[in-house]
């Protein structure tokens, strides 16, 4: 039997063990349970399993219905639907990632917007000695990073205002956008040329190019990216990565069901634009 590390709490994990044990009985039951019927189940005695109710009902993790059955909540629901997702893209974006990863030899990255931060699923390292990347689980500011920007410029015009009206700026390098009107000006460039930059604004001397990954509605639901040094994702690259890059995304975009043939142009699938002028 593998003996508890120093940072191992034993009674820490017993709790942690009683709360899945009674998530679990309740997810079995599509009615919902009461505390007795729970205790039973799990063999928790009712101070304490009421006690951990009460918290997880009180946290949104369970409902409490008004016979005093417990279902599982909003917030349990959410977290584990945005898994399963997370999965799901994963699972049709490695392939592609990994023949764009072949194709350019540079860093590939996947991330999704998650609480208004870009969150990175997916890291495929360049075999370059010298190289940018980031850690999976790493998170990131929209302002500043491509990924951000592409997630951002193809969101619904509400939820693209939301996060607008909280967003903070940090300057990270001197190329750093650090307001609100330029960070406007420079979504609308990504819309219209299918793909952002960033052009060493997060760290000095690396440079990287992202596109969106779309769902059915058009929202983008991932992004993936390139990344690598200035002097290997140089302004005479750029057309030929972002083609790479743009072609990627639009193969996961239509392996999850997208087709730009059903959206309004306006708001299809982004058109590449070819030309490194916006650098």
């Amino acid at each position: 039997m593998r003996q508890s590390s120093e940072n191992e709490s034993p009674a820490a994990v017993g709790v942690i063990g009683k709360v899945f044990s009674i998530l679990e009985a309740i997810q079995s039951s599509p009615s919902g349970l009461t505390l007795t019927p729970i205790c039973d189940i799990t063999g928790i005695n009712k101070s304490t399993a009421h006690r951990f109710l009460k918290y997880l009902a009180h946290k949104g993790y369970l409902i409490r219905t008004q016979p005093g059955a417990y279902l599982i909540g909003p917030k349990l629901s959410r977290m584990s639907a945005r898994a399963n997702q997370i999965d799901a893209l994963q699972a049709v974006a490695r392939p592609v990632l990994w023949e764009l990863w072949k194709s350019t030899g540079e860093t590939v990255n996947l991330a999704t917007l998650d609480q208004d931060t870009v969150l990175y699923v997916e890291v495929l390292e360049s075999p370059h000695e010298f190289r940018f990347c980031s850690r999976v689980g790493a998170r990131r500011s929209l302002h500043a990073t491509a990924l951000g920007k592409a997630l951002t410029a193809f969101l619904p015009d509400d939820r693209k205002e939301r996060i607008l009206s909280g967003l903070k700026f940090e300057l990270l390098t001197p190329n750093s956008i650090m307001n609100l009107v330029e960070f406007r000006q420079e979504l609308e460039v990504v819309r219209r040329q299918g793909y952002a930059v960033d052009d060493e604004e997060v760290v000095l001397g690396a440079r990287c190019l992202a596109a969106p990954i779309l769902i059915p509605d058009g929202t983008p639901v991932a992004a993936v990216s390139i990344s690598g040094p200035v002097t290997r994702i140089s302004f005479d690259a750029v057309s030929a990565l972002s083609k790479a890059l743009v072609s990627a995304a639009q193969t996961i975009s239509a392996s999850i069901g997208f087709s730009a043939a059903d959206s309004n142009p306006a708001e299809s699938l982004p058109r590449l634009k070819t030309s490194s002028a916006m650098l």
